[in-house]
Order: structure tokens, then C-alpha cells, then sequence
């Protein structure tokens, strides 16, 4: 099992920063990627950015290029997202995914709340005008 716990939201205005944690305890091992995902009252949950544990390479929703940035310290089993120029349509529950198991090329699975096998509580973010 794997436990994924979000910290850091809060309310910021328009054009200024939050950091978004997540700390992942259990079987870490077995884990093959992260992913932050968002969802704002009404709409659909959507992809935000994901990460792979061991390697690295990083992708990102459109939206969010540019001012998004994902990392992860594997000594603390933390992935963070760092979110700049944050603007209020960013608003929204961040939840924190896992994924065990990757089916299919990573550059599409990413995107897929499906593909993840683990989630946070979610932590919220509101950006003010």
C-alpha cells in the first residue's frame, strides 16, 4: 500500500506562488510515477503535471507551462509542485496520484486519473483576482 498525504495549499491572489506537497510513505518501490491532478467545483478533474519516481522526465498540461514545476526529493519521498503567476482559473482541490503500474506509453498515460492507483486527501488552492 501506499500513502500519499497533499500540504501546502491556501489563498493567494492573482500573479503569486504556492508550493503544493506531497508526501508519499509505503511501498515506494513499487511505484512508477506521480501526478498532480486538479479539480474546481463543477468541472471534471484534469491533469496538472506528472513526474516519473526514478527518472525524471516531466510533463505538463498546457495550461500551465511555463508557470507549473513538478520535482520530487526521493530521500524524502516528496513531490512538490511549484505553481507560479498563478491566475484565478487555477483554482481547484490539487490531489496528489501514484502510479503502480504503467500501461502504455507514459506520454499519454499521464493524463489518465485512471492510470493511478493511489490519492490524496487533495489540498485547495484559490487564487483571488
Amino acid at each position: 500500500q501506499v500513502q500519499l498525504v497533499e500540504s501546502g495549499g491556501g489563498l493567494v491572489q492573482a500573479g503569486g506562488s504556492l508550493r503544493v506537497s506531497c508526501v508519499v510513505s509505503g511501498r515506494t518501490l513499487r511505484l512508477y510515477a506521480m501526478g498532480w491532478f486538479r479539480q474546481a467545483p463543477g468541472k471534471e478533474r484534469e491533469s496538472v503535471a506528472a513526474i516519473t519516481w526514478n527518472g525524471g522526465s516531466t510533463y505538463y498540461v498546457d495550461s500551465v507551462k511555463g508557470r507549473f514545476t513538478i520535482s520530487r526529493d526521493n530521500a524524502k519521498n516528496t513531490v512538490y509542485l511549484q505553481m507560479n503567476t498563478l491566475k484565478p482559473e487555477d483554482t481547484a482541490g490539487y490531489y496528489c496520484a501514484a502510479m503502480g503500474r504503467l500501461v502504455g506509453p507514459f506520454s499519454s498515460a499521464w493524463r489518465r486519473w485512471g492510470q493511478y492507483d493511489y490519492w490524496g486527501q487533495g489540498t485547495q488552492v484559490t487564487v483571488s483576482s
